[in-house]
């Protein structure tokens, strides 16, 4: 849920700027968290895709943005009710919604109830013609995400601590296969996020400044 009042906004929709946002893994102990640079022109559509790419999600399943109480997803009729109506996220622009020092969470998968809290740590101007298809990367992050399907941050929460005492204990067996043998909790690979991000917006899958 968004707090704080909006204290910066562009003065158009259309207007390149660069937003700085902090994406922490809610409850994780030790914290799993990102920094992102991206052009507040993105909509919430494609902000998710960069937000999966950046935490090493696989997108395989539901996602939400609670930004005031107001929740945006993708359309679904079955989702809609009169007790919490849902907007399209593809008809809203980051920098339409938030402003510096704003926080909203973003919900992936239903099930495990993977909650990130997201804040808006700065708002920059940026040269238009150096911005004109807009742009994400990565700065900086810590730590692996779950492996997808793990049963939330409580059941990896206590798979870390059988992985820290018996890292190859029959109790920390189906999780280790299922994310791989290789699979290292301390690991953030911010090199290949940021390729992913790239490749993304270079086969014109996502597009920002649209």
């Amino acid at each position: 849920m968004a707090t704080n009042a909006p204290k910066k906004h562009r003065s158009s929709q259309s207007t390149p700027s660069k937003y700085t946002l902090r994406v922490e893994l809610a409850e994780s102990e030790p914290l799993i968290w990102r920094r992102i640079h991206i052009d507040g022109r993105v909509r919430l559509s494609a902000l998710h895709h960069v937000l999966q790419a950046a935490m090493g999600w696989k997108d395989a399943h539901l996602h939400e943005f609670e930004i005031r109480d107001a929740h945006y997803c993708p359309p679904d009729p079955e989702w809609d009710n009169l007790d919490m109506p849902r907007l399209d996220e593809k008809k809203f622009r980051l920098n339409q919604l938030l402003g510096t020092g704003d926080t909203f969470t973003y919900l992936y998968d239903f099930g495990d109830s993977w909650s990130h809290l997201i804040t808006v740590e700065a708002i920059d101007d940026v040269d238009d013609r150096s911005a004109s298809s807009g742009n994400a990367w990565i700065e900086a992050g810590d730590l692996a995400c779950p492996p997808e399907d793990s049963g939330g941050i409580w059941q990896y929460k206590d798979f870390l601590k059988e992985f820290e005492d018996n890292p190859y204990g029959e109790d920390t067996k189906d999780t280790r296969v299922w994310a791989g043998l290789d699979f290292d909790p301390d690991l953030y690979d911010r090199y290949a996020a940021n390729a992913a991000i790239a490749r993304m917006l270079w086969n014109g899958w996502i597009k920002i400044g649209a």
